[in-house]
């Protein structure tokens, strides 16, 4: 297949079906992550990066493709790898690790870790109950170090209230989407003032550690907990400006995980209907394949229809990241509501339609049922984008 310039849909999906998908289910059953596969995926792009850097301008060594692109880009990896976990984790990486680094970071922070990132050398991680915004308190909080701790291994005069002189970040962080393999963690701590502030805060730091554990679902992403037992950092570790994380870093991360952790799932439906499709075809119902009955014709129809509505609503959120705003959480919300809802429904017609292996895990209609109900669950769930929908439109801020 002759790659285009640019990484488009049609080319992730290609790659990842030739590359990923035909250990999917083998991976997927030993709850196994493949560092050698997501190399292969981050370095397969024309001329330089894949699917690591997307959105990493091209002088700092990534792609430097737009918002709608790289919705195009992992809607192909999640239809062609067939692997929500997988996808789960590029994503991650990729955009909600590396975004807020290109938007908030300083200088040095950004030549500092955005060419490694595009690169695929050092993966970024988070805790997705980060991504919900100012409805969810921090696990972790912040204090400025005042025992002559600079952060930086050295000692000196001590740290003022503003954490000049360092900071002590102190908590505990589940769902932490590539923990184990992470070189870095970007960190949302709260003030005892209420304030929040964002760090990026590297593996070796002292006092940092990770052990293994995670849902049952997705199992093909590395999961993690990360634990800061008095872990301290230096001020150039904070990402954003000291105590604006409510407003600059968490409102991006919230947008960022609607829209761009629902793309995979755009692919997975896409798939999902296909399977239905073939199912219909295939399958036989007293001597007639099950495509003469009507009802079926009308679910097939239905499906399509979905994927399509889906499609719409996130690439309407991810053109106006490329206007130079962030999309309003409305649209950004809403977006991530109805592809969720769409997932089920979905998942559950091309179950209906493929058989009774369907539901199994070695193939797609079984992994999207499992992975299906937490994804509904994550970037806060109904509980969160309901009311930030109605928020919205009833102009309440």
């Amino acid at each position: 297949m002759e790659i285009p310039p640019f990484p488009t849909g049609a080319w992730a999906r290609e790659l990842a079906g030739r590359v990923a998908a035909p250990t999917t289910a083998d991976r997927d059953r030993e709850r196994r992550w493949d560092p050698r596969l997501f190399a292969e995926l981050a370095t397969a792009g024309p001329a330089g990066p894949g699917l690591a850097g997307p959105l990493v301008p091209r002088d700092l060594g990534g792609a430097g493709l737009s918002a709608a692109q790289t919705l195009d880009l992992l809607a192909g990896l999640g239809e062609g790898a067939r692997d929500p976990g997988l996808a789960l984790a590029v994503g991650v990486h990729a955009v909600l690790a590396t975004v807020p680094l290109r938007a908030f970071g300083s200088a040095r922070q950004r030549e500092r870790y955005l060419p490694r990132m595009a690169s695929g050398e050092w993966l970024g991680a988070l805790s997705l109950h980060q991504t919900q915004g100012a409805s969810v308190t921090p696990a972790v909080t912040a204090r400025a170090a005042t025992d002559g701790s600079d952060g930086s291994g050295g000692s000196g005069g001590s740290g003022g209230s503003d954490g000049s002189g360092g900071w002590v970040l102190t908590g505990e962080l589940d769902l932490v989407a590539g923990a184990p393999v992470a070189h870095h963690f970007l960190v949302v701590a709260a003030h005892g003032d209420g304030g929040r502030t964002a760090f990026v805060v590297d593996r070796s730091t002292p006092g940092l550690s990770v052990g293994e554990a995670g849902p049952a679902a997705m199992p093909t992403c590395p999961w993690g907990r990360l634990v800061l037992a008095d872990c301290v950092v230096p001020n150039s570790a904070v990402l954003g400006t000291a105590g604006g994380a409510a407003s600059e870093v968490e409102p991006l991360l919230a947008a960022l995980d609607w829209v761009f952790s629902s793309a995979p799932w755009l692919g997975l439906l896409r798939a999902l209907t296909r399977d239905a499709i073939d199912g219909a075809r295939e399958r036989l119902l007293f001597g007639r394949p099950l495509h003469h009955d009507q009802s079926v014709r009308f679910t097939l129809a239905d499906l399509a229809a979905r994927c399509e509505l889906a499609e719409g609503m996130l690439r309407r959120a991810a053109e106006q990241f490329d206007s130079g705003t962030r999309p309003a959480h409305q649209d950004a919300a809403a977006a991530r509501l109805f592809v969720a809802a769409a997932v089920r429904t979905v998942t559950d017609a091309a179950a209906r339609l493929s058989g009774p292996l369907g539901l199994t895990g070695d193939h797609l209609s079984g992994r999207a049922h499992r992975d299906g109900l937490f994804f509904a669950g994550t970037g806060g769930g109904t509980e969160v984008l309901r009311p930030v929908i109605a928020a919205s439109l009833l102009e309440l801020g």
